[in-house]
C-alpha cells in the first residue's frame, strides 16, 4: 500500500516553480522522494513523464505524472484532504485565487525573466515593467496573511522570498518597502515559518548559482 501511494517529485534545485510544490508538500505533511534533474542532459524518467514540455516540477504519484506547478499544486488540495487547504473551498474566492496565481505566472515572472537578460537602458525599462506589474499585485491582490499558506503566499514566498540575492546579482531594488509595504510585509513573515525555511535555498549557494544563471543569460542574448 506504501508503495502505491508513493510520491515523487522531479525538480531542479534553483526552480522557483518547483520550491512551490516543495512548499506545498510540506504544507500537507506529505512525505516524498526528490529527484533532481540536470536539464541540459534530461534524464529518461523526465522525459517519460513529461513527455510534452520536458521541463520540471513533475510530480509523480502512484506512478502517475502531473505536470506545470499550478496544476501541481491544485492536484495535491485535492488529492490530500487533511492538513491546511492549498485553495478556498468557496467557488467564487477560488475563482479571484485562481485569476491572481495566473497573474503572477504569465504577467509577473515573463517580466522578471526579461531583468536577468538585459544591461543598462534595456534592464531600466524591464524593470519598470516589472515595479508596475507589482504594484499591480500589491494593489489588487486578495487580503493576505504573512502567517497563513495558501496558494498566493506560496507564490509570493517562493517568487520574492530570495529577492535579496536577486537584487545582489542583478544590481536593482526589486522589493521597496516603501513602494508595496503590504507585500514586503507579507513576505518577510512568509520567510519565517519553518516550511518555508525548510526549502529556503542558503543565501551564499544562492548568490553563486544566479551569478552563473546571469552569465549564462546575457551569454545567450549575444549569441
Amino acid at each position: 500500500m506504501a508503495e502505491e501511494n508513493k510520491v515523487i517529485l522531479h525538480g531542479t534545485w534553483g526552480s522557483v516553480f518547483v520550491k512551490r510544490v516543495e512548499l506545498a508538500l510540506k504544507i500537507k505533511g506529505i512525505a516524498y522522494e526528490y529527484v533532481e534533474e540536470d536539464l541540459s542532459n534530461k534524464s529518461p524518467h523526465l522525459l517519460k513523464y513529461n513527455p510534452v514540455l520536458k521541463k520540471v516540477p513533475v510530480l509523480v504519484h502512484d506512478d502517475k505524472p502531473v505536470s506545470e506547478s499550478l496544476v501541481i499544486l491544485e492536484y495535491i488540495d485535492e488529492t490530500w484532504k487533511t492538513g491546511p487547504r492549498i485553495l478556498p473551498q468557496d467557488p467564487y474566492e477560488k475563482a479571484i485565487v485562481r485569476f491572481w496565481a495566473n497573474y503572477i505566472d504569465q504577467h509577473l515572472i515573463p517580466s522578471t525573466a526579461k531583468l536577468w537578460k538585459s544591461t543598462g537602458e534595456e534592464q531600466e525599462k524591464a524593470l519598470e515593467e516589472v515595479l508596475e506589474k507589482i504594484r499591480i499585485v500589491e494593489e489588487g491582490i486578495p487580503v493576505i496573511h504573512g502567517n497563513e499558506l495558501g496558494i498566493l503566499q506560496i507564490l509570493l514566498v517562493t517568487t520574492f522570498g530570495s529577492h535579496k540575492a536577486y537584487e545582489d546579482v542583478l544590481g536593482v531594488k526589486i522589493l521597496v518597502p516603501e513602494n508595496t509595504p503590504l507585500l514586503c510585509s507579507c513576505v518577510t513573515s512568509l520567510n519565517e515559518l519553518p516550511p518555508v525555511k525548510e526549502i529556503c535555498p542558503p543565501y551564499d549557494m544562492l548568490l553563486s548559482k544566479l551569478k552563473i544563471y546571469r552569465q549564462n543569460a546575457l551569454k545567450s542574448t549575444t549569441q
